[in-house]
């Protein structure tokens, strides 16, 4: 009877954490360049070593939190008309400075900073092909991004947005709701044609409607499991107080 409750608190465990995820989806479904994640989750298999199992024997299975998967899927894109938002028509990630390292994402609702630093929406300066931030002279009177992403201005070229993809982007660490960290082994590669397009962002690839119908299902999943553990303790108590009835 407990395996049967710790089988039961196995699948709550696991709902509990795939509706925080889908809850985490729900709040980014507005946040540009935002990508979804889902929990991936396995069996865990219980047998008893070095014993004779008999013919009716059965594996106990168990629900494990194995991994988190991201779904790097593109998204639509926004026109807003602002000349230093960008959206990349590509699969690279755009690279930015921050204090932690180099950081990259699709985020592409950039500014610029008091010291004329092209920048994230979060004040990270935008990276160039050199590894140095894109500076902008004061009082400019445009800015144009090209597809290849060079930056330039009426007085000349700036710099060039760096643009890379991973050979495993699965294996990306988040941070945040739209930083990417590479680990130790994870090279860019730089992109060649990243087709950047100014004057738009890529929305996240959320779809709230789904996610909303995911998290009620997921609801009423864990509701069904905490009534299934209150019964069977229920029913745990029954037998005990029958067994020491008996006995008395």
């Amino acid at each position: 009877m407990e395996q049967t409750t710790f089988v039961a608190l196995s699948r709550m465990i696991a709902l509990q954490r795939q509706t925080e995820m889908t809850a985490h989806n729900i709040a980014n479904a507005n946040t540009p360049g935002f990508k979804g994640s889902r929990k991936v989750f396995g069996d865990y298999l219980l047998t008893q070593h070095r014993v004779d199992q008999p013919s009716s024997a059965r594996t106990i299975h168990f629900v494990q939190d194995r991994a988190t998967h991201r779904d790097h899927a593109a998204a639509p894109h926004s026109r807003t008309g602002n000349a230093l938002d960008v959206a990349l028509s590509s699969d690279g990630f755009l690279a930015f400075e921050t204090p932690r390292g180099e950081r990259f994402g699709r985020n592409g609702r950039l500014t610029l900073d008091p010291n004329g630093r092209l920048t994230s929406s979060e004040g990270f300066p935008v990276l160039s092909t050199t590894g140095q931030p894109i500076v902008v002279a004061p009082n400019e009177a445009s800015i144009a991004i090209a597809a290849d992403g060079t930056v330039s201005t009426p007085n000349g070229e700036v710099g060039k947005l760096r643009v890379v993809r991973f050979e495993e982007p699965q294996k990306l660490v988040a941070e945040g709701a739209n930083l990417y960290r590479a680990e130790e082994g994870q090279d860019p590669e730089a992109v060649e044609a990243p087709g950047v397009m100014q004057g738009m962002v890529e929305d996240s690839n959320i779809q709230p409607v789904v996610e909303l119908t995911l998290l009620m299902a997921q609801q009423r999943e864990f509701e069904f499991a905490a009534q299934f553990v209150e019964r069977e303790g229920e029913r745990s108590l029954q037998v005990i107080d029958r067994l020491l009835r008996r006995r008395g």
